[in-house]
């Protein structure tokens, strides 16, 4: 008897779901806030077809999952980010492309590639944009979540547009840099005023195209990580692959003034590390201050028997300082329990903040996130909000009180996964008493399946 593998990004609660739906009332176990009103959104892959080839979990097409609450009732509804490619793969009945694990499909007709606009979201200027670091951003209209389509700031967006732009809650700017992995120049750097116009778009120099999936901010600084995932067509046409961990480059950091460039950016080596997201940074005295969840090194969550290094793929919370004055880097780890999609009050962003929060992984082999981790770094203290048993997470976001005080006054929000009854809910937790019971979970009416990053859009 033949057993056929079932690729684990297809399967259980990574397995898509088809359906659009809106719902009314929702159940609620416990009790929703009356001071908790706005929409809680999260993206993530969901392809509509049988996918082409190997299938990895960055391959699916975007669809947006949605939890409006007012007065203490919620309401769901989930809809697909319908790029141009999603239109045509629809209008066919099939995938016309392959993904992340195939080579580029330079001869197909449609294109090379499709924008998947599936990894993240950010609420900036009254707009809702849906991401794809390898494309243009896709405006969202709320609480629908209807398609409005490719945004591109009046035709001036000239770059691709990261996964994780960073809106400054004081003066009200993003700031978004793009990518390119092959010509140069492999790194753009951008503003976008509070209302809405793009300022400036400046090339940085880097020696090679890397997979640069995130970066930070402060008040006055924008940190860049040009890290050993390189890509180079030298190497492919050797046989080897086109996008490598090189573990016998630095990790450099390159710190610019917000409205720098590359004359006046300054590097920074430490060692060979991986960051897929970045929790905060922030300056203190001469020095600017980091803290991502650090990998040793990468294989994109893709097993391979020739990987010899046991902690690849294993994120760890860690904090670098930059010495301005000095030009020293200090890396130390904060803790040693495996954790990823960091997040944290997002009223504080580029400031130095006392919590910061994460998700604990647990190995299935594939990352669950079993847990919600709450830093504090005055004490260097943490607590945990387990999930329990059979039930996982996704990132958890921090929704602030309204006229709260506190920057922990606030509510972490997350949809969890219920192995044992094949059902999601959004699960609320008092952010100030992480490790008591939710106080409200939300029921949603289909199963959700596991994403990548949200949003909390608040109001109506």
């Amino acid at each position: 008897m033949v057993t056929i593998a079932i690729n684990p990004y297809l399967d259980r609660n990574f397995a898509p779901v088809h359906e659009e739906i809106t719902t009314d009332k929702l159940s609620v176990i416990g009790e929703l806030p009356l001071e908790l009103s706005g929409m809680f959104i999260r993206n993530g892959p969901n392809p509509q077809w049988k996918p082409i080839g190997q299938y990895h979990w960055f391959d699916g097409d975007g669809m947006l999952h949605g939890v409006q609450i007012s007065n203490g009732v919620a309401t769901y509804r989930n809809r697909y980010v319908q790029t141009a490619g999603w239109k045509k793969e629809r209008e066919a009945g099939k995938a016309f492309w392959s993904g992340f694990l195939e080579p580029p499909q330079m001869d197909n007709p449609h294109g090379p590639g499709k924008n998947t606009a599936n990894t993240a979201l950010v609420w900036h200027a009254g707009k809702m944009l849906a991401l794809n670091e390898g494309g243009k951003p896709h405006a969202i209209k709320l609480p629908e979540l209807d398609t409005i389509g490719e945004y591109t700031y009046n035709g001036k967006l000239v770059s691709a547009f990261t996964a994780h732009p960073k809106v400054d809650p004081v003066t009200g700017e993003m700031i978004f840099f793009g990518y390119s992995p092959i010509v140069p120049p492999y790194l753009q750097y951008s503003v976008v005023s509070a209302q809405e116009e793009l300022l400036r778009t400046v090339p940085i120099d880097l020696p090679i195209g890397v997979m640069m999936h995130d970066f930070a901010i402060t008040e006055n600084y924008t940190i860049f990580m040009d890290l050993p995932l390189t890509f180079n067509l030298k190497r492919a046409q050797r046989g080897e692959p086109v996008m490598m961990f090189e573990r016998d480059r630095s990790s450099r950091f390159g710190i610019v003034p917000r409205h720098g460039d590359n004359s006046n950016i300054r590097w920074f080596e430490s060692s060979p590390c991986y960051v897929f997201h970045t929790l905060n940074a922030y300056e203190e005295g001469d020095e600017v201050v980091l803290i991502a969840c650090r990998l040793s090194s990468t294989n994109l969550l893709i097993s391979s028997d020739s990987q010899p290094d046991p902690d690849a793929d294993i994120p760890r919370l860690y904090r670098w300082r930059f010495n301005l004055s000095t030009g020293t880097v200090h890396e130390e780890m904060l803790d040693d329990v495996v954790s990823e999609f960091p997040r944290v009050n997002e009223n504080l962003l580029g400031r130095q903040t006392r919590y910061g929060y994460t998700n604990k992984i647990k190995y299935t082999p594939v990352p669950l996130f079993e847990s919600i981790i709450k830093y504090d770094f005055s004490s260097g203290k943490s607590q945990i909000h387990q999930h329990g048993r059979g039930r996982y997470g996704s990132e958890a976001l921090f929704a602030p009180r309204p006229g709260a005080t506190a920057e922990d006054d606030g509510w972490l929000l997350t949809f969890v996964y219920d192995e044992s009854s094949n059902t999601s809910e959004l699960v609320v937790v008092n952010a100030q008493d992480i490790t008591a019971e939710p106080v409200a979970r939300v029921i949603i009416p289909q199963r959700v399946p596991y994403g990548f990053h949200g949003t909390w859009v608040a109001g109506k």
